[in-house]
């Protein structure tokens, strides 16, 4: 997970939207999470498809640990380091489920799931 690719252009800069993305990454607070659907939703524009999209491509410069699904399913592939960002940061988790590769955890989506509030009052 980079935040630059081959779809930024040869000036190196990011789309606006993946930009703005970002950016809401950057504000979630540590121990909380947003949804992909909830930061399109706080955007005003695109969907959930569209910010995993963005989070795929350039998100591994912000911390993408906190933006996830809205089961609280933990990324595919990179449990193990969404575990320890979220162990270090107090994220609520819920019991593990068992799986055939062990138990995973999975997000205490009723209480981590940020709503963005503290964003109009410190970010504008």
């Amino acid at each position: 997970m980079g935040r630059m690719s081959e779809e930024s252009g040869a000036t190196g800069q990011l789309p606006e939207y993946a930009e703005r993305v970002l950016e809401v990454a950057e504000l979630i607070p540590p121990g909380r999470v947003m949804t992909y659907g909830d930061v399109a939703e706080w955007l005003g524009e695109g969907g959930p498809r569209q910010v995993g999209r963005v989070m795929a491509l350039y998100g591994g410069a912000v911390p993408w640990w906190r933006v996830v699904r809205s089961d609280g399913v933990l990324l595919p592939g990179h449990e193990l380091d969404a575990i320890a960002h979220y162990r270090a940061e107090s994220t609520p988790l819920r019991e593990a489920s068992r799986t055939s590769e062990g138990h995973i955890p999975r997000l205490d989506m009723r209480h981590a799931r940020w709503d963005g509030e503290e964003r109009a009052e410190s970010h504008t």
